[in-house]
C-alpha cells in the first residue's frame, strides 16, 4: 500500500486499540490514545526504510536517504543468508527483513527500552520522529516538497514537546498500563509494534504478498509471500486502496476513538 493508507490504518488500528482497552475495563487517558494513534501512523511507514522511494526516506533528509540505504543493503544480506531453494533471486532488499513480525517486535521493544532508559530527552525522540512520519503520512499532499521538510520538523518537534508535557501530568497516562516504578512510557513500544505489523498486512493484502512469518519455513521457502487468494488482492495505490480502503479506515477510526473515549 502507498503511504497515506498505511498511516491511516495504523492510526485506525491505534484507536481499535483503545476501543478495546476500554470494553476491557482499563480505558486509555486520552493523552495515550492521541498519541498512540500518531505513533501508530507513523511507525505504519517505518517498515518501507528499506525503499528509496518510499516516504520515510525522505522524511528527515540526507539522515534517513542514507539510513535507507543501509538497511536495504541488510535486508539483502540477510536474505541472500537465509533463503531457501525456493525463495526466488532479488536484486535488493525492499519487502524482506523489515517487513517481518521479528523486526516488529524488536523495533518496538528497542523503542520500549530506549524510553525507559534513556529519560525525557529519549522520549521526546521517539515522539517527534514519528509524529514527523504521522505528518509526513496522513498530510501527505500538503508535507511533499523539501521547501516543507522544516515546517514539518518544526510542527513535530512542538507536537512532541506539547505531548511529552501533557503525558507527564499525574493521570495522563506516562504510567499507562505499566505502573511499577521506572516503567513510565514503557508502553511507547506498544504502537510501534502495532502499526509495524499492520504496515505488513497491508502489504500482504497487494499482488505481492508480504513474508510476514520469516524466518518460519512455508514448503521450499522461507520468505514465503504472506498474502489472500491472488483473486482478492490488489496493486498499491489502485481504485481499491483510495476508495474503499481508505475510506474504510477513516470510518473504523472514528468508531474506535468514539468507543474509546466513551463517546458512545
Amino acid at each position: 500500500m502507498m503511504g497515506p493508507a498505511h498511516s491511516l490504518s495504523g492510526a485506525a488500528a491505534w484507536l481499535g486499540v483503545g476501543a478495546a482497552a476500554t470494553a476491557a475495563g482499563h480505558s486509555m487517558p486520552w493523552p495515550v490514545l492521541v498519541v498512540g494513534a500518531l505513533i501508530c501512523a507513523g511507525a505504519a511507514l517505518a517498515p518501507d526504510l528499506d525503499h528509496k522511494s518510499a516516504t520515510i526516506s525522505r522524511a528527515f533528509g540526507p539522515v534517513s536517504r542514507g539510513l535507507c540505504e543501509i538497511v536495504d543493503k541488510l535486508s539483502y544480506t540477510v536474505y541472500r543468508a537465509t533463503r531457501k531453494p525456493g525463495d526466488p533471486r532479488r536484486s535488493g532488499g525492499h519487502r524482506t527483513l523489515t517487513h517481518t513480525w521479528v523486526w516488529a517486535v524488536l523495533i518496538g521493544a528497542g523503542s520500549s527500552v530506549l524510553a525507559v532508559t534513556g529519560g525525557r530527552w529519549a522520549v521526546l525522540a521517539l515522539l517527534f520522529v514519528h509524529m514527523v512520519l504521522a505528518i509526513e503520512g496522513l498530510l501527505w499532499r500538503a508535507a511533499r516538497g523539501s521547501s516543507s521538510d522544516v515546517l514539518v520538523w518544526l510542527l513535530a518537534a512542538a507536537s512532541a514537546w506539547i505531548m511529552a508535557g501533557v503525558l507527564d501530568k499525574p493521570g495522563n497516562g506516562s504510567d499507562w498500563l505499566f505502573t511499577g516504578a521506572g516503567q513510565e512510557y514503557l508502553w511507547l513500544g506498544l504502537p510501534v509494534v502495532l502499526g509495524a505489523l499492520v504496515h505488513d498486512v497491508g502489504d500482504a493484502l497487494t499482488v505481492s504478498g508480504c513474508p510476514i512469518l520469516w524466518p518460519i519455513p512455508i514448503g521450499r521457502k522461507r520468505w514465503y509471500p504472506i498474502g489472500p487468494p491472488r483473486m482478492m488482492r490488489f496493486r498499491a495505490g489502485s481504485w481499491v486502496e483510495l476508495k474503499v480502503l481508505m475510506p474504510a479506515f477513516m470510518l473504523l477510526g472514528g468508531a474506535g476513538g468514539a468507543v474509546a473515549l466513551n463517546f458512545v
